[in-house]
């Protein structure tokens, strides 16, 4: 096999290079603290102010870094490459995202995710935490890295519509619940047309020939539901929207946001040919998209594919969407 082609010095430290860049990149936006590595609001937390803070395995930018700013986290913790950050890395970040009035912990549904998060809590126990797990992957109930559902690209709803009600002075109790209602209303589900390559690994991180496909993947190549011969991009939305609409239930006159999110490998140009079709889908059973999100939000390093989130909106969720937030990867 022959080596794979990344821009990258040493496997070991493309985290730490990409933090040190990002953060040069946009210090009017973010402050970068290492040893350990974290991610702040450039002007620090905002005294009053719930805290949100989430995290996980670095190689799905630009989540979750890229959502830290006004409206959406005051802290984000980087791991390895899918790797979940440590407690030691999730403590000073809570601390650092508490200003008085407590702080939320947003959490994908990974096991290593959840207990680092849990033991963070514990040490950092002079903060009053909260914690919330997305759940919103509809291909699986149980896989290699999780109990239950996986958190994936909803959690980019979880993290805005939160951050929101945070920004205009909900309590803490009030921002958790804005947060576990978006949960109980977004699902999600993806394909994977390649396998990425984490750079440590130096190989792909599972083997899918170029005639197949795999529908249900998760974010770290994660096996999905089924593995079928190449099909048209219609034919494979609708494998992913009809699932998500089902697990929903949603019903003709009910208003949602159609979120398209890119693996990291695919073109603007694809991901606007699975959201027409998806679009469509949703019109055909009456229901009506209101808001819409296209682009590579939550992506799993190069790789090719695509998910299809839905979330089902009321007038409290579309005003807190539409609340404006300034990010490095979301502002309106």
């Amino acid at each position: 096999m022959a080596a794979v082609k990344k821009l990258i010095n040493d496997p070991q430290t493309v985290v730490a290079e990409s933090l040190e860049g990002f953060g040069a990149a946009h210090p009017d936006v973010v402050a970068i603290h290492s040893d350990p590595w974290f991610v702040t609001r450039a002007g620090g937390a905002t005294a009053g102010k719930v805290g949100l803070v989430s995290g996980g395995g670095s190689g799905h930018e630009p989540l979750h870094g890229g959502f830290v700013g006004v409206g959406m986290l005051d802290a984000a913790v980087p791991g390895a490459m899918f790797t979940s950050p440590t407690p030691d890395q999730i403590a000073p970040a809570l601390q650092a995202a508490d200003a008085g009035a407590g702080v939320l912990a947003i959490v994908k549904n990974y096991t290593g995710d959840v207990l680092n998060f849990e033991m963070a809590a514990e040490v950092a126990d002079d903060v009053n935490v909260r914690t919330v797990v997305v759940n919103d992957d509809v291909a699986v109930e149980d896989s290699l890295y999780t109990a239950g559902r996986r958190g994936v690209a909803g959690t980019v709803a979880v993290e805005k519509i939160a951050g929101a009600a945070a920004e205009r002075g909900d309590d803490l109790d009030a921002v958790a619940a804005v947060a576990e209602k978006v949960i109980a209303n977004v699902r999600s589900m993806g394909v994977a047309l390649t396998a990425c390559t984490v750079p440590h690994a130096g190989k792909p991180s599972f083997d899918l020939p170029d005639d197949e496909i795999e529908i249900g993947i998760g974010i770290h190549g994660e096996p999905g539901r089924r593995r079928i011969p190449l099909a048209g991009a219609d034919e494979i939305t609708e494998m992913l929207l009809t699932p998500v609409a089902d697990d929903l239930g949603l019903t003709g006159g009910e208003k949602v946001l159609l979120f398209v999110n890119g693996m990291g490998g695919t073109p603007a140009s694809e991901l606007y040919v699975v959201y027409r079709r998806a679009r469509a889908l949703l019109e055909e059973r009456g229901v009506e998209v209101t808001r819409s999100l296209v682009g590579n939000y939550v992506t799993s390093l190069e790789m090719q594919g695509a998910s299809v989130t839905v979330l089902r909106l009321d007038d409290e969720l579309t005003a807190l969407w539409d609340a404006p937030v300034h990010t490095t990867a979301l502002r309106w």
